[in-house]
């Protein structure tokens, strides 16, 4: 794995992203720009779940209008991540903020495949004026408590990993 890692760091785009004094920070900038755009939308919908804000916005018509952009901004960040990630790529690995927001990331994934799977199915009966489901309302602050985590992680990836 580490000879991977390593043939990552010395290619062509590690190499610019790690010596071009003005790539990092341009495509850091991005990454952080994409990923609070992808918090900031998810919040929207989690909070209207769980009851705090826009209760009387249909779910489907929010979930509707946000996604797009929020796939968007998911796949920026994922993009600039990456770039990011390929600087340092043996260091990154080894740190264990940046396993944690790797894995929180997944569970993100995990509870928003579950909530579409399972709640999805019957929000005909609650899109509206009915309560939303426990599972539904769980699912909401779930995703909210891993996304703050997330971004938790993301900071702490910061204080721990040498400058290169």
């Amino acid at each position: 794995m580490i000879e991977i890692l390593d043939a990552l760091g010395a290619s062509p785009i590690g190499d610019f992203m790690a010596t071009n004094a003005a790539a990092f920070p341009a495509v850091e900038t991005v990454h952080v720009m994409a990923i609070t755009t992808v918090i900031g939308l998810i919040v929207i919908v989690d909070l209207r779940l769980i009851g705090l804000a826009a209760i009387s916005y249909p779910i489907t018509r929010l979930s509707r209008a946000l996604l797009p952009a929020t796939w968007i901004a998911f796949i920026l960040s994922v993009i600039t991540g990456a770039l990011l990630f390929s600087t340092q790529p043996v260091t990154y690995f080894g740190n264990t903020a940046f396993r944690i927001k790797m894995l929180l990331i997944l569970l993100a994934g995990i509870n928003m495949l579950v909530f579409h799977r399972i709640s999805m199915r019957s929000i005909a009966s609650w899109d509206r004026d009915a309560p939303v489901p426990a599972r539904a309302r769980l699912a909401g602050l779930l995703s909210l408590v891993i996304w703050v985590a997330v971004v938790a992680c993301g900071r702490w990836i910061g204080f721990t990993t040498a400058p290169f």
